[in-house]
């Protein structure tokens, strides 16, 4: 079985910056792809900034220049390096993953969210 678990979400005032972690753990072959997406409250959810093994990242307009993100694949964990904040980040944001995993076809796991809050 796979989990995902996402941390370091929190409050924070405009203009500063958090960092926010996702770590997967089980019987992981391989990753595919990472992705990093937020809802607001009342929006859908979008995409923010996408890891595909291999490839460079994606990231969505509204965060470019302020959002990075990195991979510790040893650890198959993800990382989202957020400066800059601004209250229209506010969301909680999840972390998606496009895994390999021995004994299943199954493919995409989703963690169970960390808030983010910025205020103005």
């Amino acid at each position: 079985q796979v989990q995902l678990v996402e941390s370091g979400g929190g409050l924070v005032q405009a203009g500063g910056s958090l960092r926010l972690s996702c770590a997967a753990s089980g019987s992981i072959v391989s990753i595919n792809a990472m992705t990093w997406y937020r809802q607001a409250p009342g929006k859908q959810r979008e995409l923010v900034v996408v890891s595909i093994s291999g490839g460079e990242p994606k990231v969505a307009d509204s965060v470019k220049g302020r959002f990075t993100i990195s991979r510790d694949n040893a650890k198959n964990t993800m990382y989202l390096r957020m400066n800059s904040l601004k209250p229209e980040d506010t969301g909680v944001y999840y972390c998606n993953a496009d895994l390999v995993v021995a004994g299943t076809n199954e493919s995409h796991y989703w963690g169970q969210g960390t808030q983010v809050t910025v205020s103005s």
